[in-house]
């Protein structure tokens, strides 16, 4: 590992046997506009990605669906071959239509292609982890995941995937997929506004399971964006870092991929979720969550 991970806010987390920074980098911006095609700046999307691994950051999240193809192939050209600290971690269970939607595919022979595809456009013999994408564009939905995670247990077994999470998922989903094979990671929607899973987030801590939320900003009202905004104005922080050095500090299991396309931003990020927040501030930003 880098021995600037150090310096990474946050430490370090065990996936399974994979030890990452908590601080990671998520790839989606990479792509063009609507994560549709190839980046305006292709010099500058590698630059980020080497940048992350230059700051010590050992944990990128990616899918072969960003782009469709793109993310992955700017990973391996700006990192390949991968040193052995880094760990990539990808998605499979959507795809990308011509109106750039997100329509599940989740049968076998779909989970079985795009396992392939990530292999082949990472160049990797084996994934790290995989995340079943569950639910919709409109949140998790209820329903079995049995067939399509038994599918990746599969690939798992003939050596194509290390380790098995579960992304945009029900707390019965988490369960399901437990009761199944051991799962290392749950990647949902969760922030100071969204804390739908606070008490999942709690369970998984406890059973050693990384909870990696997505939209660290998404979904504020105009009221609760207003008292983060204050907050970070007396902190004297921008809303991001107080937004991301909260959920470091929510708990030992919380692992960050805030993305962007931008070395000056992703230098932001980093310095700014190691803002310390203290017991007041924590507080007060506590509240924002369960406002009305």
């Amino acid at each position: 590992m880098s021995t600037l991970s150090a310096s990474l806010p946050g430490g370090t987390w065990t996936l399974g046997d994979l030890t990452v920074t908590r601080f990671g980098y998520g790839a989606m911006q990479l792509a063009g506009p609507g994560v549709m095609g190839p980046p305006a700046d292709r010099d500058g999307a590698l630059a980020v990605l080497r940048e992350a691994v230059n700051l010590g950051i050992t944990h990128i999240d990616t899918a072969d669906a960003y782009g469709p193809h793109i993310t992955n192939q700017l990973i391996r050209e700006a990192l390949h071959p991968y040193s052995d600290s880094l760990h990539i971690v990808t998605k499979v269970g959507a795809v990308r239509d011509e109106q750039g939607g997100w329509p599940p595919a989740r049968k076998p022979e779909d989970l079985r292609r795009a396992v392939h595809h990530n292999l082949d456009n990472l160049g990797l013999e084996t994934l790290d982890v995989v995340n079943l994408r569950l639910g919709d564009a409109q949140g998790p939905q209820p329903g079995s995941l049995a067939e399509p995670f038994e599918t990746l247990v599969e690939l798992q077994r003939q050596g194509l995937i290390r380790h098995l999470g579960v992304s945009n998922a029900t707390a019965e989903q988490v369960a399901e997929a437990r009761s199944i094979a051991p799962i290392v990671s749950v990647q949902n929607m969760y922030n100071l506004a969204h804390r739908q899973d606070d008490e999942l987030i709690d369970e998984l801590a406890e059973q050693g399971i990384a909870y990696v939320p997505f939209f660290p900003l998404g979904g504020f009202s105009p009221l609760q964006s207003s008292a983060l905004t204050a907050v970070a104005s007396r902190l004297d922080a921008t809303p991001m870092s107080v937004a991301l050095a909260w959920l470091l500090q929510r708990s030992p299991n919380i692992l960050l991929i805030p993305g962007t396309s931008s070395v000056a931003h992703l230098r932001e990020n980093v310095a700014g979720a190691g803002l310390q927040l203290s017991g007041e501030d924590l507080a007060e930003l506590d509240r924002i969550g369960r406002s009305v």
